[in-house]
């Protein structure tokens, strides 16, 4: 009898702690503006496309903060995910035109609150370039609600600049400033292609702030085999880490990844010795969906 109510008193336990819990899996991803030359090489955005999309719903993200989308990328990528929702403006007008910093959202899992974006400069309330970067950089951030445990937490992702070292450090601090303004006593997640690796000033800026950590460092479980850049190359190997997701001292994180999926493009290769020595007449190379692999953790509040 003992035994018994001690069985019942641990199962009710574990299901009120599983009931609360919030475990999400987030991913920042650089997908890659669409442009002529990346077409012309074999990387176009129709190939690249639906391989994102499959990754995404296959991975099963949570949550995938993105950089570069340009809007008829985002309008392609909901297409294919239609159970993502996504928030995020353009950079160059505060609307349509130019890069988001978009992060896409599982619409039956999250209830959005609050949103909003600010830019990466000096004015961060209007469209801006700060400092000495080369482009207009945003951070678009939102507040989410978990519908299974009730939970909330803001979640900020942004890109910033690949030129201007005073941009980087700046907006670094600007965005710290604004988690702590606004995220309260809230957990929070901040995501994006820092343009810097784990070494760079900007980054140990964040990761010493004590108010976020970078998902690496937490993580008891990793999957690495390469950096996040990968420059559409397949053989390039890098320990530099340039795509981070830091978290809130809430969150714990219980696995990190770097994902190398690859795909066969389907553009056909000029190779006559390739062409006698297989019964297809067309060679397929090995592509990446894009030039930055995407960072995958999973969190637990």
């Amino acid at each position: 009898m003992k035994k018994t109510f001690l069985s019942l008193i641990i199962l009710f336990a574990c299901t009120y702690v599983n009931a609360d819990s919030l475990r999400i899996r987030v991913a920042s991803y650089n997908v890659r503006y669409e442009n002529r030359g990346d077409a012309r090489n074999g990387n176009g955005w129709e190939q690249r496309c639906p391989v994102i999309a499959n990754m995404t719903l296959f991975h099963d993200f949570d949550l995938m903060g993105t950089q570069e989308c340009k809007h008829n990328q985002i309008e392609d990528l909901c297409l294919l995910l239609p159970e993502y929702a996504y928030i995020g403006i353009g950079r160059e007008d505060g609307k349509t035109k130019g890069e988001y910093s978009a992060i896409f959202y599982k619409k039956n899992r999250f209830e959005l609150l609050e949103d909003g974006n600010f830019w990466l400069s000096e004015t961060p309330e209007i469209p801006s370039k700060g400092w000495d970067a080369q482009f207009e950089r945003i951070c678009t951030w939102g507040k989410f609600k978990d519908k299974n445990s009730g939970q909330s937490f803001y979640y900020f992702n942004l890109h910033l600049d690949h030129i201007g070292k005073a941009a980087r450090k700046n907006s670094a601090q600007l965005v710290l400033n604004r988690i702590k303004e606004l995220k309260g006593e809230y957990p929070a997640i901040l995501s994006g292609d820092f343009n810097v690796d784990q070494n760079n000033e900007s980054y140990i800026l964040l990761d010493s702030s004590g108010i976020l950590r970078d998902s690496y460092n937490l993580s008891p479980l990793r999957y690495i085999n390469n950096g996040t850049f990968n420059d559409f190359n397949p053989n390039r190997k890098s320990d530099s880490r340039i795509d981070h997701i830091f978290v809130s001292t809430q969150f714990s994180v219980s696995r990190y990844a770097v994902l190398t999926d690859v795909y066969w493009n389907l553009t056909p290769v000029d190779n006559e010795n390739a062409k006698s020595q297989e019964s297809n007449s067309e060679k397929y190379k090995i592509s990446l969906p894009s030039d930055h692999y995407p960072v995958v953790i999973d969190l637990n509040l």
